[in-house]
């Protein structure tokens, strides 16, 4: 699998970046849509959980056990207009990815400066390069 993680800010490299997935719940005022192919809200940290740990109300341990939570989390819910379809959570979108990094390199996104070792882009990472 070829998976990198950039900030959105650092330089657009188009010969080994490969699909780019901004991986964050809100866009960011004035941001470009030209450095992102694709946006997936529904990848980054809710806002509760990620202002919780910007406020340094839980540690980087609490926030990455709950963010992996919030991925995989699932219900008992059933799709409304087919009964026969349960919610999964992100499993679908996750197993998705990991096929796309089989075949040529993504890289996910995050407004996070690239130095930024406690960003949910490295989680995120780690989760499509592992079994899911």
């Amino acid at each position: 699998m070829n998976i990198r993680t950039k900030s959105v800010y650092s330089p657009i490299d188009p010969e080994h970046d490969g699909l780019r997935i901004l991986a964050t719940r809100l866009r960011g005022r004035g941001l470009p849509k030209t450095t992102y192919d694709v946006w997936m809200a529904n990848l980054g940290p809710s806002e509760a959980l990620l202002h919780a740990f910007k406020e340094k109300s839980i540690s980087w341990n609490e926030f990455s056990r709950r963010y992996r939570e919030e991925l995989f989390k699932s219900s008992d819910d059933f799709d409304e207009r087919n009964p026969n379809i349960k919610n999964h959570g992100q499993k679908f979108t996750l197993r998705l990815l990991q096929e796309l990094a089989k075949q040529s390199p993504i890289t996910l996104l995050c407004v996070c400066a690239e130095e930024e070792k406690e960003c949910h882009r490295h989680l995120l990472k780690k989760i499509l390069e592992s079994v899911i």
